[in-house]
């Protein structure tokens, strides 16, 4: 398995399933932040997520994959610290704003800034009509945060906070995409790094999400919780692992705009899961993303 995916990098085969895998990685990761913003406080959550996929992981990374090389320890250190401010700003984020308003600003933040490090760091280019692709899919993205801004009724007086912590959000996502296609990138097996980033990522939520339940006048019970816990965990593996594989078999850029389509599929399960309200106004705009997300393709 291992050898094929490398002796397909940079292929017509591995652009195909790089799409693919994006694409997948979009919709797992819709998912996967509703489980967040779902009935429990998204901190425990969120907890209870990196305590399922850290466990999950050790055996794979211990016992079954090749060990980390040397110089990946560096690595995995950057790598840790830019996840764990990403995850608690996205937990303070969704604490202070609902779900639809708070997910299209995160991820629309996070492309543009993608591009760019991918540029910096690996040297891709867009052409002209995918930089249009780019440009009507942020369009969409943030049409819809302006509208959530303007029509929202639910949670206003902390809609400005929760929107500047999701632009934040955004940023720390387009630094642990680039930096984490880096790492991939820098170890000669891939699961290497997937196995070793699930083990050592779980390990600093579940303590503060502990802290934080204790302190709970009505604590939820954790059964429920860890259910949670181990459903995210398995999503987590699937969505982060498809855009990792994908970001090391073809452009980093191209992988990290077509994730955001997600903004679609969260909508989609915001308005049937969570019953947050979706007018049709929202749904062009959703339309739009997916649209600009075509374009980036095509376009290539």
């Amino acid at each position: 398995m291992t050898d094929w995916l490398i002796s397909i990098e940079g292929t017509q085969t591995g652009h195909s399933i790089a799409l693919a895998l994006a694409i997948m990685a979009a919709l797992l990761h819709a998912v996967f932040g509703a489980l967040q913003k779902g009935r429990h406080d998204p901190w425990l959550t969120r907890g209870a997520i990196d305590a399922s996929y850290g466990l999950m992981a050790a055996p794979f990374a211990l016992f079954v994959v090749p060990w980390p090389e040397p110089h990946m320890w560096a690595i995995f250190a950057a790598v840790w610290v830019i996840h764990i401010t990403y995850k608690c700003l996205q937990a303070w984020a969704y604490t202070k704003g609902s779900y639809t308003v708070v997910y299209p600003v995160v991820r629309g933040t996070g492309p543009l800034f993608t591009v760019i490090g991918a540029y910096i760091l690996f040297a891709e280019t867009f052409t002209l009509v995918q930089w249009m692709g780019v440009g009507t899919l942020l369009a969409g993205i943030f049409g819809l945060a302006a509208y959530n801004l303007r029509y929202l009724e639910t949670e206003r007086d902390t809609l400005h906070l929760a929107l500047g912590l999701a632009v934040l959000t955004g940023l720390f996502v387009a630094l642990y995409t680039t930096y984490d296609a880096y790492g991939i990138r820098a170890t000669a097996n891939p699961f290497t790094f997937l196995a070793w980033f699930f083990m050592i990522d779980g390990i600093a939520m579940p303590p503060i999400a502990y802290a934080r339940w204790r302190r709970m006048a009505q604590p939820p019970a954790l059964a429920p919780l860890m259910l949670r816990g181990v459903v995210g965990g398995f999503v987590a593996f699937l969505s982060f692992g498809s855009i990792m594989l994908a970001t090391r078999l073809d452009k980093v850029g191209e992988a990290a705009v077509l994730r955001e389509t997600s903004t679609v599929f969260a909508a989609i399960i915001g308005w049937l899961v969570l019953k947050e309200t979706v007018g049709p106004r929202r749904i062009a705009l959703m339309a739009l993303i997916a649209l600009g997300a075509v374009i980036v393709e095509m376009g290539g």
